[in-house]
């Protein structure tokens, strides 16, 4: 795949979750409306939340993935190699001078949000600032310069504040059981709308990023960063000390993981939901095989 066919595939991917979302949770509440007997209501209020939350999340996912993950603004005199980096690279692919900011993280990980690259940010942990030479650390950052220039960033942003809104409209049909009425009739029906709701949502949302972030987007941005750094031996380098690391990036969610150069969740040993989840949500190839096609280029 090309990158000009990469860019508008994400164009289109992009607006069909945003439409299959308006459909999905229009529906849902037309359901719950059903059952309390208003479902013209539910429905029309569904209709308007989920317009509220696609366009919110094409205008302003960038905010909100930063809140989420904890990122603060890298100012230069503090952040000089990761902001002189990131300004080189941009000069280097053409690009507007994306946002840059940090998380205050002794682990490895960087990613890029933004809905397109006049509106781009580029973000790293202090981990990776402090365990990455500046070689290194071009390399993650051209690759991240790569979803910018693809569109990816907002394909990711976009389905990052989608399934979140999905999970905690999952949540609240949740809480409303625990705390609803005391009409058993009612506590059986709702229990039984719940069950069914959870057989399904949980497998949508990981079916949501799977078709909406495709491993194929990680390898174009791994070959397109190494074009524009002309060093696939840094990005390799770094890719081999990411996933070496122990440590696990504390802000990252099954909402973001898809966000990272390398998955936030690939050292979670200790608990096997957790790690359940993490494979649920993979969406990153193999680490061995990025930096085996990086070696061979």
């Amino acid at each position: 795949m090309t990158i000009h066919n990469q860019i508008s595939s994400n164009k289109v991917r992009t607006y069909f979750i945003m439409f299959f979302f308006i459909a999905f949770i229009s529906f849902f509440f037309y359901l719950i409306g059903k059952y309390f007997g208003d479902s013209q209501f539910y429905f029309v209020f569904g209709i308007l939340f989920s317009i509220m939350m696609s366009f919110g999340s094409y205008f302003y996912s960038d905010k909100i993935v930063l809140a989420m993950s904890g990122a603060k603004p890298a100012d230069k005199k503090d952040f000089f190699d990761l902001y002189t980096v990131t300004e080189n690279m941009a000069i280097a692919d053409g690009l507007p001078m994306p946002k840059v900011y940090v998380i205050e993280d002794p682990a490895m990980n960087a990613f890029a949000t933004g809905r397109d690259p006049q509106h781009a940010v580029v973000c790293a942990t202090t981990g990776i600032l402090e365990k990455l030479n500046r070689a290194e650390l071009e390399g993650v950052i051209a690759h991240e310069l790569s979803h910018v220039k693809n569109f990816d960033i907002r394909l990711m942003g976009i389905v990052t504040v989608l399934v979140g809104t999905v999970a905690f409209v999952a949540d609240w049909i949740t809480r409303s059981l625990l705390w609803g009425g005391d009409d058993d009739n009612t506590g059986g029906k709702l229990g039984m709308i719940f069950f069914i709701l959870f057989l399904f949502i949980t497998p949508l949302i990981a079916t949501l990023i799977q078709l909406a972030v495709s491993r194929r987007r990680e390898y174009l941005a791994d070959a397109s960063g190494a074009l524009l750094n002309r060093n696939p031996d840094a990005l390799a380098s770094a890719l081999e000390k990411i996933s070496g690391d122990t440590l696990i990036l504390k802000t990252a969610s099954n909402a973001t993981a898809h966000l990272f150069i390398e998955n936030p969740f690939k050292k979670d040993k200790g608990s096997k939901a957790k790690s359940f989840l993490a494979g649920l949500f993979s969406t990153h190839p193999p680490v061995e095989e990025r930096i085996k096609l990086l070696r061979e280029m």
